[in-house]
């Protein structure tokens, strides 16, 4: 679960919202942010040159978990409540979107995440949690099956792709969102933000760009909710993917203040059945 809230008036600190362009472009304008091909994937590193970490609360649904997954594939160390982090940490408590500015730290402390359910922030002990450089995340949309096409509700995966995209780490960005089958919609969701983020060189920079596009993109962010979520595979919902294409994007609703996976409802599920009939159909 990440953290993103924008600032408008504030150059390092974000609050509510944040910003891209919703424009499609092609994948060759954005280096760095499209997963690899079937030749590239055999050259695709087995482990993350980052250092990765979660704390988990164990209030998502586990067979729905990105962070979970990833540390099955041995990307990503789950961490006790009671372990500090000296890394970058996605956190509501952050007063510093995350930037190029952090890179280094990256590279030498890692990148960690906070993963709980949305529906219970409150019981999230954020303030007690030992992160050595707390962050934010500028404005983003959601592609995972849960919370698909929403601003900001991003699963941990997304988060740390994001941060590692903004950061320069885009080769381990590939590799986590590779291990999901709807991890290239991520990438076209969000590419031209996600370009445009990763140029700017400070926090201040990205808030800016952020709050250019909310500007001229306020009916995007109101209106409503997708009427139906990403296809999912659900007879193995762990099986990773980069074939199928989650392109013709729904419109997005209201900006929202942090990043998490949460738990999946009947009626979603419902709709994701649908989702993959129509999908097998074509």
């Amino acid at each position: 679960m990440g953290y993103n809230r924008s600032n408008r008036s504030r150059s390092s600190s974000s609050r509510r919202g944040h910003s891209s362009n919703y424009r499609e472009l092609s994948g060759d304008d954005v280096p760095g942010t499209s997963l690899p091909t079937h030749e590239e994937d055999k050259k695709e590193p087995a482990a993350s040159r980052i250092q990765l970490a979660m704390w988990d609360f164990g209030q998502c649904d586990v067979k729905r978990c990105t962070g979970r997954k990833l540390s099955r594939f041995g990307l990503l160390k789950e961490l006790r409540v009671s372990s500090g982090f000296n890394g970058v940490v996605l956190s509501p408590v952050g007063t510093q979107c995350v930037s190029k500015e952090d890179q280094l730290l990256i590279q030498g402390k890692g990148l960690a995440v906070v993963d709980c359910s949305w529906a219970r922030l409150n019981d999230v002990p954020f303030k007690k949690l030992r992160c050595g450089a707390p962050r934010l995340l500028p404005w983003l949309v959601a592609a995972n099956p849960v919370n698909y096409g929403r601003p900001c509700e991003l699963s941990c995966v997304e988060a740390l792709s994001a941060a590692l995209i903004i950061c320069g780490e885009e080769e381990t960005a590939n590799l986590l969102l590779g291990k999901f089958k709807w991890g290239h919609s991520f990438l076209s969701l969000n590419r031209e933000l996600l370009k445009a983020y990763s140029h700017c060189q400070s926090g201040s920079e990205i808030i800016a760009v952020q709050n250019s596009w909310l500007s001229s993109n306020s009916r995007i962010q109101n209106s409503p909710p997708p009427a139906k979520a990403a296809r999912v595979d659900k007879t193995h919902p762990d099986k990773g993917s980069d074939t199928d294409s989650d392109d013709g994007l729904p419109p997005l609703e209201r900006n929202l203040n942090h990043l998490s996976l949460q738990d999946s409802e009947e009626s979603e599920e419902e709709e994701e059945e649908e989702e993959e009939e129509d999908g097998k159909s074509k």
